[in-house]
């Protein structure tokens, strides 16, 4: 899972940088002020959270530490950025306000993968 892992979060973080730039260049002028922040606030979670995922990968690759637990807290980081993040990018670019039903299930997962890292912080063998 560690290269699975690495290549997914290399790919969310680079798109988020990407989502960034074209919301402040090619969005700013197209959509409302409410849909641009909808919209950036999608790629900050989006961002945050492949760097947790970074984090899962670094923490893989030690000693005395429960994999399965980072496994779930990586998958739930994953789920969480298409849910959350993806339902912000749709909601914003249509204004289709059913598309803001997802976004929560998009946070819940998010806080399930810091409860999956708060786990295996409190089994850690060091």
């Amino acid at each position: 899972m560690i290269k699975i892992f690495l290549a997914i979060a290399s790919i969310f973080g680079g798109l988020s940088v990407a989502g960034g730039a074209f919301a402040s260049h090619a969005l700013k002028a197209k959509i409302s002020e409410r849909a641009l922040e909808i919209f950036e606030t999608g790629t900050k979670y989006q961002m945050y959270h492949a760097l947790a995922l970074l984090l899962v990968v670094f923490l893989l690759t030690q000693e005395g530490i429960s994999k399965t637990l980072l496994n779930n807290a990586g998958i739930s980081f994953i789920v969480g950025i298409v849910l959350f993040s993806g339902s912000l990018y749709a909601l914003s670019l249509s204004e289709v306000k059913w598309l803001g039903i997802i976004t929560p299930f998009g946070g819940l997962a998010f806080l399930l993968g810091w409860f999956f890292l708060l786990l295996t912080a409190l089994k850690w063998q060091l």
